[in-house]
């Protein structure tokens, strides 16, 4: 997994607005927010789905199922997100992340109001101390947190929360969503009982990659829509991904008694364009921040440029040429019932379009 990171932080030139993400444990001590660990209260369920959307952002729901081992009691339970990196912005402390909107969260039926607050990330027991030099503060490292007052009767409680975030990217991606996992540790049993993670593209297309290494205890499955899943090794380490490509689909992940021992980031498949010796169209995705790529002195050639809006929805090409061009991609999944369209095209298919007029 570290490997992993360090991959990414040597491609990362731009933009990359993290947002790390789960639930965990506070007491407040004066004015600052304080993690710990909870002895009572166990995870037993979580359902995590991520919906990748064509507008760079992602629609992130969380359903939790927790259990409280002891009598009624009040804990203080915050959402965590690590703060931006390499955009400009300076630290609020007593707002919320910059890059997270449209944030909710419900307990037992009622929906709560919370506050925002900074914390150390990964720090169980140290407040977040603002640097006092300025350029301290611009490289400083820190979560946001929206905090609330979770009244927890005997037994079993739900906590379920939403929020929209703006996706990372940068050089060799066009799209990154980090998320926390190993928050659960501070939980009684620092496991989840039972942990489901869903992710979607509805009505848009996506390819992405996950490190295979925290998901090695199950298999991946298409639960709606179309979809493609196999394992694949990029990277100077030859790293082991899951590389899955969906159409308007869900792909879900499940696992019973699960202790995540890394956190997981969803990467764009565009990583691939990163390493050499990959033929133009191995990758393919609508969003609008999309740039066709080839190798370096290479020209694209003009039917596949063309006709790449086209294949991505599953178009049936009756020119056999290109029925041959775009069957050697793996992410290509025929689709007889779809009627040629310019409808949903996305800015950047109606720019690519312009450009090979």
């Amino acid at each position: 997994m570290m490997k992993q990171r360090l991959l990414f932080v040597l491609l990362t030139v731009c933009v990359a607005s993290f947002a790390w993400a789960n639930d965990g444990v506070y007491y407040v001590q004066g004015n600052q927010l304080v993690p710990l660990h909870e002895t009572d209260i166990s995870i037993e369920k979580e359902v995590l789905t991520i919906g990748l959307c064509d507008d760079g952002y992602a629609q992130v729901d969380v359903l939790y199922e927790l259990f409280n081992h002891g009598t009624d009691k009040v804990v203080d339970m915050g959402f965590e997100a690590s703060n931006p990196y390499n955009t400009g912005d300076s630290i609020n402390p007593l707002g919320g992340h910059p890059y997270i909107c449209q944030f909710s969260v419900e307990m037992n039926g009622e929906y709560l109001n919370y506050t925002n607050a900074v914390v150390e990330p990964g720090q169980f027991d140290k407040p977040f101390r603002m640097p006092e030099d300025e350029d301290e503060r611009e490289f400083a490292r820190y979560s946001y947190v929206y905090c609330f007052k979770a009244s927890f009767h005997a037994g079993l409680n739900r906590v379920h929360h939403t929020y929209r975030y703006r996706m990372s990217y940068g050089v060799g991606r066009t799209f990154e969503v980090p998320y926390w996992l190993t928050p659960a540790a501070r939980w009684k049993g620092g496991h989840i009982g039972d942990f489901t993670l869903r992710i979607s593209a509805t009505n848009t297309a996506k390819h992405f990659l996950l490190a295979d290494s925290l998901f090695s205890g199950s298999d991946f499955r298409i639960i709606e829509g179309a979809g493609k899943i196999r394992h694949t090794q990029i990277g100077w380490g030859n790293e082991d991904f899951v590389e899955i490509a969906l159409r308007n689909g869900t792909v879900e992940w499940h696992t019973t008694d699960f202790l995540p021992s890394a956190d997981f980031y969803i990467q764009s498949a565009d990583t691939y364009t990163s390493f050499s010796g990959l033929a133009p169209g191995t990758y393919y995705d609508r969003s609008d921040t999309y740039v066709l790529w080839s190798e370096e002195g290479k020209k694209i050639p003009e039917s596949l440029a063309r006709n790449l809006p086209y294949a991505n929805r599953g178009y049936v090409f009756k020119k056999a040429s290109l029925r041959k061009l775009f069957s050697q991609f793996w992410w290509y999944m025929p689709d007889p019932s779809y009627q040629p369209s310019t409808a949903d095209f996305t800015p950047r298919e109606w720019r690519l379009m312009r450009e090979r007029r």
